[in-house]
């Protein structure tokens, strides 16, 4: 539970920030380089590369260097644990809502 927990909150800091977003929408494309990703941010390339270092040490994406090139390609893991998570916060709340429709019915059920 505490990698879980650890994993999770890394996967949405990384989540925190708008370039970082971004980033991701232009990943849900098709792989980028470094460069083709940096272009639209008006940021040094070192800063830049913070985020990038960020987006792959939360495991958002992974990188591949061929020759002089770095591309950014997303990768599924994150995606999964955020799915885990929402469908277990789904649930939870599911049961609370169907208790609460449940006790609400009871008490109209009782002024009658």
């Amino acid at each position: 539970m505490a990698q879980y927990s650890q994993d999770l909150n890394g996967v949405f800091q990384a989540l925190a920030d708008p370039t970082r977003r971004s980033v991701l929408g232009r990943l849900g494309q098709g792989p980028a380089s470094i460069s083709e990703l940096a272009k639209p941010f008006d940021m040094a390339l070192p800063s830049f590369m913070k985020h990038i270092h960020q987006l792959e040490d939360s495991g958002w994406i992974r990188t591949e260097k061929t020759g002089r090139v770095r591309t950014c390609v997303i990768e599924r893991t994150s995606f999964d644990v955020v799915e885990a998570w929402l469908s277990e916060q789904r649930d939870i709340w599911e049961r609370r809502t169907d208790r609460l429709e449940q006790f609400v019915i009871n008490e109209e059920e009782g002024r009658r």
